[in-house]
């Protein structure tokens, strides 16, 4: 179609010039998707849709923003236009996806940009960690974006989800060793400064549960490690256990306690 024939069906009201060579056809209303959509068109097939409206796009939450937030190859040089924010970076291959015809960030990059910019974040971030990533998602993908907008307030509060998401983990372990009937535990034991997340007092065995925010956050590294140093010098031992050994491989880990146990016995 020629770029006349494109102007007459603006200029008789045929079609509406939404962005500039993005059209809505007369009768059809704007819709909240639409907006998306026509940002998209307009940033061209490498850009993405990301944040907030890529969130909005997978059903994470219930409305777009106002300006449509895209990201675009490093080298564009476009100016957008009134109700589109343009980023230039080039983002990872693992952190792109595809929904309903458009390109946009993938889930567990979409979670950390939004919650960085979401009024209440953290619960935000909660919510996506029960129903749409988990938590080694958010991990990976931080690792891959690290030093891109936003992300240091999201690393900030992913971490702080984990530290509430810990106690989730310890709670699955002591499931576990109640299935298996062991017995002779308890939850928080005080030890000097420190308190034990799980502890065998008989036995003087100390069960530690290193969160995925464990990874990510350097004093909270070195916390735990003079933790587990303070628990050895006391005369423990010491089993750690990672919130992945706990969700993957639960029987692995109860059977290493009983193991230690009957040592101990």
């Amino acid at each position: 179609m020629s770029l006349q024939a494109v102007r007459r069906r603006v200029r008789s009201g045929v079609w509406a010039e939404v962005h500039p060579a993005v059209y809505l056809v007369a009768g059809h209303e704007f819709t909240r998707r639409g907006r998306v959509r026509a940002a998209w068109l307009w940033a061209g097939p490498d850009a993405i849709v990301d944040g907030t409206a890529a969130a909005f796009w997978f059903g994470m939450t219930d409305r777009p923003p106002p300006v449509v937030g895209v990201t675009v190859p490093p080298r564009t040089r476009r100016t957008p236009p009134d109700g589109i924010r343009m980023r230039r970076r080039t983002v990872p291959a693992p952190d792109r996806a595809r929904r309903d015809g458009i390109a946009l960030t993938g889930k567990a990059l979409t979670v950390l940009e939004t919650a960085a910019v979401h009024p209440d974040g953290i619960t935000f971030l909660d919510r996506a960690l029960q129903v749409s990533v988990t938590a080694g998602d958010l991990y990976a993908a931080y690792c891959r974006n690290a030093g891109a907008h936003g992300m240091r307030r999201a690393r900030a509060m992913f971490v702080s989800a984990a530290d509430a998401a810990e106690s989730v983990t310890e709670r699955r372990l002591v499931a576990g060793l109640r299935r298996a009937g062991i017995e002779g535990f308890v939850q928080g034991l005080p030890l000097g400064d420190w308190k034990i997340d799980i502890a065998f007092p008989a036995a003087r065995l100390a069960v530690e549960i290193d969160s995925w925010a464990w990874h990510t956050d350097p004093v909270r590294f070195a916390r735990d490690r003079a933790k587990g140093n303070a628990i050895v010098a006391a005369g423990w031992r010491l089993l750690r256990f990672t919130w992945r050994d706990v969700t993957e491989h639960p029987d692995r880990c109860v059977d290493l306690i009983r193991s230690e146990l009957a040592r101990a016995a």
